[in-house]
């Protein structure tokens, strides 16, 4: 596509009298790919790399005889933790949708909403990868109208970032066309990333699983500015400070620590601020915060300041700065060793469970252990207001699960996230039991 007038030329050509927009898409020509190749209804010929013939073997989270397996599988749309700001991560992979003709698009539209239902109470961003939508893949133009229609309120209140990668004049395009149904308040959400190095700034590029054409694609558009304007790689991580506190192994903090316990000082100050101004704020830690704020607060603790939440009476940026020293751990608190354990957690009897929690983390360093007591004691008084706050043990697992543990790749999976959600509930469940010893 040359042009966007062009692209104007054929949605003109195309309208019809009674439902203008209805066929339009059908005979859009989008930017052609060299490599196309689609998923057969067998997954075993895939016909991708075998990177995403990995990842999708490993498959769908869901069991074979659940009602959206046929598309699950596909892993078209996944959730990756949280971003920097403490907000939950949707991801929608284009090139993993197959040929119109093997997909029931109104089913994916039903399964997004499915997978959203669990998150959309709390704030989100949605990244949209659009690398791999081509003729023989792209919905038609009155399904997308439709779909956008379906999205009442309970789905665009608490979206906080639509994030378009790699956009082309046709996305730029579609939107443009779209703009008189799209609200002024949710266009200003929408924002365009052209390379995968500029998401560093919203979410961590190793947490999501992005697939092998979609970085391909990425190497194959830089390599093609010129030097002068060819984009950075993030520069290795410098030792920290003296004073750090967020990236730094709770080993180190420790050792730096006054504290008898050896509980971090942003632990302690947050956790101590939300026991006494939080407990009764309805959807703590659903949140998020002022992104400067967060970067201020931050700044503060790695040069060694005190900070003081009482002055800034601010209960949602304690919560996320909580969230985020978690998520910023060179090794999540239930540490690596644990994570296939964790991940296999479901299959254990009930009965059984209080026992193989406490033997999971008997196997924690004790500044770990110290530390999850600390933070799991402190959600029980959360659960324990949940009338009041709506931050019951399930929702508490939602959201600090993916902060708990990450695999060593620190990429997230809904067929991952969903066992470690488990088990946080399990340990918030019993965590009498667990910490009585």
């Amino acid at each position: 596509m040359s042009s966007a007038s062009e692209i104007l030329v054929d949605f003109q050509d195309d309208l019809v009298a009674d439902d203008a927009p209805s066929n339009a898409l059908d005979h859009l020509k989008l930017s052609p790919m060299e490599d196309r190749q689609w998923p057969a209804d067998n997954l075993a010929s895939i016909g991708k790399s075998e990177t995403d013939i990995k990842q999708l073997g490993q498959g769908s989270h869901l069991a074979w005889d659940d009602p959206y397996y046929d598309i699950a599988r596909h892993q078209i749309v996944e959730v990756a933790g949280d971003d920097n700001f403490g907000r939950k991560v949707i991801v929608f992979n284009a090139c993993r949708m197959p040929p119109h003709h093997q997909l029931d698009h109104q089913k994916l539209l039903m399964y997004l909403k499915h997978t959203l239902d669990q998150y959309v109470e709390s704030d989100y961003t949605l990244i949209y990868f659009h690398h791999g939508l081509t003729g023989e893949n792209k919905p038609s133009l009155s399904w997308l109208r439709d779909a956008y229609r379906e999205f009442d309120r309970k789905y665009k209140k608490n979206i906080k970032a639509l994030v378009i990668v790699h956009p082309t004049m046709f996305i730029r395009t579609l939107l443009i066309l779209f703009k008189p149904l799209i609200s002024f308040k949710f266009g200003r959400k929408i924002s365009y990333i052209n390379y995968l190095s500029e998401l560093d700034e919203l979410v961590k590029c190793e947490q999501l699983v992005i697939p092998s054409r979609v970085r391909e694609y990425d190497d194959k558009i830089r390599q093609n500015l010129k030097p002068s304007a060819q984009v950075l790689k993030s520069p290795p991580r410098s030792p920290p400070t003296p004073y750090q506190q967020f990236g730094v192994a709770l080993s180190v903090l420790k050792l730096r620590s006054a504290d008898p316990e050896g509980i971090p000082v942003v632990m302690r100050d947050t956790i101590e601020f939300l026991r006494t101004q939080g407990l009764e704020m309805e959807g703590i830690f659903r949140r998020s915060a002022n992104v400067t704020l967060v970067k201020t607060v931050q700044e503060k603790y790695n040069s060694g300041e005190e900070v003081n939440f009482g002055e800034m009476e601010d209960v949602h940026l304690a919560a996320v700065i909580l969230k985020t020293f978690l998520r910023e751990l060179p090794e999540p608190l239930l540490t690596y060793q644990l994570y296939n354990d964790i991940i296999n957690f479901q299959n254990v009897d009930k009965d059984a469970q209080v026992v193989t929690i406490q033997n999971l983390l008997a196997m924690l360093p004790q500044e770990n252990y110290a530390s999850l007591k600390y933070l799991i004691l402190f959600l029980a008084e959360v659960s324990a207001q949940s009338e009041i706050n709506k931050m019951n043990n399930s929702n508490l697992a939602v959201v600090f699960g993916p902060n708990l543990l990450w695999g060593q790749d620190a990429a997230m999976t809904l067929s991952a996230i969903g066992p470690i959600n488990n088990f946080t509930r399990s340990l918030l469940d019993n965590q009498q039991e667990v910490f009585s010893a």
